[in-house]
């Protein structure tokens, strides 16, 4: 196999979405979606491996505030298991590590999978936090909870963006893992807010008069009839009122009525409170990762 590294353009999005399946299929990430970040995405440089006409290997950089010194800067790097061992992800992994650098970068950040520690430990990175991935059948899923007295539940599509962002940024920069930062608010409207892989009327909030409280956003791949949990999040001031198992049991009963049948999603190992609410919910763990760290 001949391979090179290159910036990733919009027309690689379908290469770029078979590499995603390969290595995630838990994941919903269509072309559709990956596109749209090519074309309007400024807070991410996007790197492939191209052998021929095919992707073979995919490595992103979130890039740091310009005025950050010495940050820690996510990385990922995904290789399908088919062409795994030639080299590629060492390729994209020096790649990305020059380039950090190039950025002023104090550490990178990364998440590997169960069978990719090795992988991470030989090029200098400690392995951190244990990451789940989970899956539950939507043919069982329990009936919706009810919010407490007082807030009231609704979809994304009786909201305005802004009411979900301002509690976005709540819960991502309360994230442990690190691995919740987004965009400033014009991006994540272009990008994740107007995302194709968005349903609005399967992603639900609860909300104190228009004040948003808790949330989950839904992405949906039709054709496997799958939902995928992107983040779940109450804001700190409303946390210990189980809101979040309000909005993911709407969530999954809109999604069972809508003819989904598997609904997966990821967590920290340790963030105990809402696994038990996905315990209860039904999802069963069906692999894990790992959060990876390597100073520069």
């Amino acid at each position: 196999m001949v391979f090179e590294i290159r910036t990733a353009r919009p027309e690689d999005a379908v290469g770029i979405a078979r590499v995603w399946a390969a290595a995630m299929p838990q994941l919903v990430k269509t072309a559709r979606a990956i596109e749209l970040e090519l074309k309007h995405g400024e807070s991410r440089e996007v790197l492939i491996a191209v052998d021929g006409a095919d992707v073979v290997g995919y490595a992103n950089i979130y890039l740091p505030p310009a005025d950050a010194e010495a940050p820690r800067v996510r990385v990922t790097i995904q290789v399908p298991p088919e062409y795994r061992k030639r080299g590629i992800g060492s390729a994209l992994t020096t790649a990305i590590t020059k380039r950090c650098a190039e950025l002023g970068a104090g550490r990178l950040l990364v998440v590997v999978g169960d069978d990719s520690q090795t992988f991470a430990t030989k090029r200098g990175f400690t392995i951190g936090r244990r990451m789940s991935h989970s899956a539950a059948d939507l043919t069982a899923a329990r009936e919706p909870v009810a919010p407490p007295q007082g807030l009231r539940v609704a979809t994304y599509d009786e909201l305005d963006p802004r009411q979900l962002y301002d509690a976005e940024v709540q819960v991502r920069d309360d994230d442990p893992s690190g691995l919740s930062g987004g965009p400033a608010y014009e991006e994540w409207v272009r990008t994740s807010w107007s995302n194709p892989d968005n349903r609005y009327d399967l992603s639900v909030a609860v909300l104190d008069g228009d004040r948003v409280l808790s949330f989950v956003t839904t992405t949906a791949d039709p054709d496997r009839k799958m939902i995928w949990s992107n983040l779940t999040g109450t804001i700190p001031a409303a946390r210990g009122r189980g809101l979040a198992k309000v909005v993911k049991s709407v969530a999954l009963a809109r999604s069972r009525d809508a003819g989904f049948t598997v609904a997966s999603t990821g967590n920290d190992a340790a963030n105990e409170p809402m696994l038990a609410v996905n315990r209860w919910l039904g999802y069963q763990e069906t692999g894990g990762a790992w959060t990876a760290e390597k100073a520069l």
